[in-house]
């Protein structure tokens, strides 16, 4: 099982991984295929026009999650880690006015959002809770090409068939031949001990099978640049968040207010889960505002690995560069076990696997560098996820916001906990961390549907009672 750091954090847009990243990277695919032998073309056919339904999860809080939007820039051949947040109202208003989408590289193709965007909430597909369709016509309204896609969460998109060869094949060995493939926590720690490797290190090695070191670090580096610069766009932004809740950003005022306790020397006992609180407020309201933030490995739950990368270099002197890429392929490998063996989608097991994974993620991380042996960084990851086991996803009127925003402050604060919990212990501990993502995954499989992403249950129900 091999899953690159590179596709556990992505750089992109939000308020989405699964409903704005996932639905604009399948328009993009499916814009590739037009220009490809992949189908076969009817003689003397041409499409002419392109409709797009969506499903489940993506249905029910499409609007919220700005999926509609996302399918409109996909379609215009936008790319969630390339479009220009600034530009993409105009983008869109282009489309909606003329009716017409016009993708680089292609002839201009009849798309009129009103109609032929679809947010289909009684037929859900069989594959996944974030499933849509796209479709080309000739100019007769003749299907010439359907495709279905799943956003399985973090960004990943795949075919229909895809997903049923990815669960054919789920615990056999495919694709890159890497050194350390492992498949569970289990397996990593059995391999550290067999190599006297570090986590990151066997991360590492891994991921030089495919490319040097220079171009790891440098794309390590890229990352936690883009990581950085969302906490300090989101520290510096005020006003309402967009979406008709009527949220107000808090993250510049916490800081100010910190900065001040800062300067003054005052005594705060609660300064570090201060710290930690606002940085990854700062990305969530740039993520629920659609700023460019990075997968962590969702966008839902993309706060609460930068801030405690942050927290990391604002309260341990010995805090460097390589800390922050050994923590990021320590976090990484953790993500990929978890995603391998359950799932990071919230529209699939709820929000356990998305803010869960994330405080998983950076308690792994923040253990390492701070010394952890991989028994200590593996009892880290585990204390994380097991103190969000059953945790539901019910955004207020499908939004990002509420309690979404919030969580990942909490999530960053638990991450904290348990990597100091960690490393005040020898490594030894009760539940394994393979037992607690295996839990997750059952527990996601029981529980209702209208408490994973669908926002028909929960605070997105009971807020709006109130």
């Amino acid at each position: 099982m091999f899953l690159s750091v590179f596709d556990v954090f992505k750089i992109g847009i939000g308020p989405s991984s699964s409903h704005t990243m996932g639905p604009m990277s399948a328009a993009n695919r499916f814009l590739d295929l037009l220009l490809s032998d992949e189908w076969p073309r009817p003689s003397h056919a041409a499409v002419a026009a392109i409709k797009v339904s969506l499903h489940g999860s993506l249905a029910h809080t499409g609007i919220g999650h700005g999926t509609g939007r996302a399918v409109i820039l996909g379609l215009m051949g936008e790319r969630p880690d390339l479009v220009d947040p600034d530009r993409m109202d105009a983008i869109i208003d282009e489309v909606e006015r003329t009716g017409r989408i016009t993708p680089p590289g292609h002839p201009s193709y009849v798309f009129q959002p009103k109609t032929d965007l679809v947010f289909d909430k009684k037929v859900p597909l069989p594959g996944h809770a974030n499933g849509m369709s796209i479709s080309a016509f000739d100019r007769d309204d003749r299907l010439l090409l359907k495709r279905i896609y799943y956003s399985i969460g973090g960004g990943f998109v795949v075919t229909d068939t895809e997903l049923e060869a990815m669960r054919a094949t789920k615990n056999k060995s495919t694709g890159t031949k890497i050194p350390y493939p492992f498949a569970t926590a289990q397996q990593m720690l059995d391999m550290a001990a067999r190599s006297g490797l570090t986590i990151a290190q066997m991360k590492r090695a891994n991921e030089e099978c495919s490319m040097s070191r220079d171009e790891l670090d440098a794309g390590l580096d890229r990352i936690w640049s883009a990581m950085g610069a969302c906490i300090d766009r989101g520290l510096s932004q005020e006003g309402i968040m967009p979406g008709g809740l009527k949220v107000r950003r808090r993250a510049r005022a916490i800081h100010d207010k910190l900065q001040e306790e800062w300067r003054s020397n005052k005594t705060n006992p609660l300064l570090a889960n201060d710290w930690l609180s606002v940085y990854a407020m700062a990305v969530n309201e740039e993520n629920a505002a659609g700023g460019r933030v990075v997968t962590s490995p969702t966008n839902g739950a993309a706060g609460v690995v930068p801030a405690t990368i942050r927290y990391y270099l604002h309260f341990h002197e010995d805090a460097d560069q390589e800390g922050i890429r050994d923590y990021l392929l320590t976090a990484a490998a953790v993500g990929g076990i978890i995603k391998h063996n359950a799932s990071i989608s919230g529209a699939e097991v709820g929000c356990q696997g998305e803010v869960g994974s994330a405080s998983a993620m950076a308690a792994a991380g923040l253990a390492a560098v701070m010394g952890g042996t991989p028994e200590q960084v593996e009892n880290a990851a585990e204390i994380a996820l097991e103190h969000h086991l059953g945790m539901t996803c019910d955004p207020v009127a499908g939004l990002v916001q509420v309690p979404c925003i919030e969580r990942n402050a909490l999530g960053a604060v638990k991450a904290v906990t348990a990597a100091s919990l960690a490393l005040k212990g020898d490594g030894k501990h009760f539940v394994p961390l393979d037992a607690c993502i295996e839990t997750m995954r059952q527990t996601g499989v029981d529980m209702n549907d209208k408490y994973k992403e669908t926002s028909t249950g929960g605070l997105a129900v009971n807020v709006v009672e109130c």
